[in-house]
């Protein structure tokens, strides 16, 4: 009778079952006995639950997830009117851990954040008004006091997401290259009403290849 082929997990699991089991001609360990070959069923069963418990600690975290992703989708509402177009599979996990991240903060800090989150780089201007006795000669006129209530964001390139090795699966492109639609959408949903956002977007695909 041919020895089962058993995987490390499995053999471990093995050994510790024909261990505990006490001596005697009744419980062989002989591997072509029936009773050995039992124990490498219930090894076989406790080797797949472990597993399985390994799988949950990474689905748990919503970087590395594949099972749960769907339900991850659900729970923060996605797709949603400002991520549409996240097709692939780190584009979604992405999407999700920006959802998870958004503190509905107004300050500097959290719109880079929510960038750097979705994946783009950006620099933010916020104009100011020119005022004689505070201004200097050489500083921009800028406009009216209603300046005070614009900033401009500048998107430094798209985001590119290549196809990675243990995060990306098929049918995901070997590369996607994204315009910040959903950035703008974000930033604008969450903006002060009173508000007005400008964005420039800067062409910088140097040293990218797909």
């Amino acid at each position: 009778m041919d020895k089962p082929e058993m995987d490390k997990l499995e053999q471990e699991y093995f050994e510790e079952l024909v261990e505990l089991q006490p001596p005697g001609a009744a419980l062989p360990r002989d591997l072509d006995a029936v009773w050995p070959r039992l124990l490498m069923g219930v090894a076989d069963g406790h080797a797949a639950v472990e597993r399985r418990g390994n799988d949950l600690l990474r689905e748990a975290d919503p970087r590395s997830t594949f099972e749960l992703l769907p339900d991850f989708e659900r729970e923060y509402g996605l797709p949603d009117a400002c991520s549409p177009a996240a097709v692939t599979l780190q584009e979604r996990r992405d999407a999700v851990v920006a959802k998870m991240r958004d503190e509905g903060r107004h300050d500097l800090a959290y719109w880079y954040e929510l960038a750097a989150a979705l994946g783009y780089e950006i620099e933010i201007d916020e104009p100011r008004p020119f005022i004689a006795g505070v201004s200097c000669c050489g500083d921009c006129l800028n406009g009216g006091h209603e300046v005070r209530f614009e900033w401009d964001v500048t998107v430094k390139g798209p985001r590119v997401t290549l196809f990675r090795c243990g995060e990306s699966t098929p049918p995901d492109s070997l590369g996607d290259i994204a315009y910040a639609e959903d950035l703008e959408c974000r930033i604008r949903a969450a903006a002060h009403s009173h508000t007005r956002i400008f964005f420039d977007y800067e062409d910088d695909n140097e040293g990218v290849s797909l």
